[in-house]
């Protein structure tokens, strides 16, 4: 069974109050989602290879770490996802950007993928899969299935938020899946929005309604 991390920081949590806040305006939320998720990024490579290399300093040479070349992806969930890209890439800026795009059909209520656009050796990198919100977890199982589909077999997802049904979700079906969180939330409400969340993160970051 993947693991549930929840990355508890004091300057993730002091900025996911921020966050939360429905006052905090488009400008300051679409800045806050890219520090939390570059914070959110030291734990998410915590397990990368490293090797030994020799490098000069200016005193003498010297043996030291550096990272082992595996290759990495970061994949946003459209569109509330891309919010999260940046901060990840400043991190990590070899990392190559995938996109899967979904909607929900209005008669099945199954997820549709309307766009998948990723890396040609995906089956070869780690993937990052990144949305703000994981709320009932289906728009999260199906990007998973769409790229394991295309070849991955090594995918974590991180988001800022999930609820304990979202959760379950991925989990059920991707068990292999490691997911990171700032917050794991109270439950969902009637209308399948995260209590006490902070509303719509895709409106919030790109100032729609």
């Amino acid at each position: 069974m993947g693991k549930v991390v929840v990355i508890d920081h004091p300057l993730l949590q002091h900025k996911l109050t921020l966050l939360r806040d429905k006052n905090t305006g488009t400008k300051d939320f679409k800045q806050l989602v890219k520090e939390m998720s570059m914070l959110m990024g030291y734990e998410i490579t915590r397990d990368l290879p490293l090797q030994e290399i020799e490098v000069e300093t200016p005193i003498c040479l010297t043996k030291s770490k550096a990272l082992a070349g595996k290759k990495l992806g970061i994949v946003p969930i459209l569109r509330a996802g891309l919010g999260m890209v940046d901060g990840i890439l400043e991190l990590m800026p070899a990392a190559k950007v995938g996109h899967v795009g979904l909607y929900r059909d209005p008669e099945t209520l199954e997820p549709v993928e309307y766009y998948c656009k990723l890396p040609t050796d995906v089956e070869e990198r780690d993937l990052i899969v990144v949305d703000p919100m994981l709320a009932t977890g289906g728009s999260a199982v199906a990007a998973i299935k769409f790229l394991k589909d295309r070849g991955a077999t090594n995918i974590k997802l991180v988001c800022l938020l999930a609820a304990p049904e979202g959760v379950e979700a991925v989990q059920k079906v991707h068990d292999d899946v490691d997911i990171y969180l700032a917050s794991l939330d109270e439950r969902l409400n009637e209308h399948a929005y995260i209590v006490p969340g902070l509303g719509d993160a895709g409106d919030r970051l790109f100032g729609t309604k």
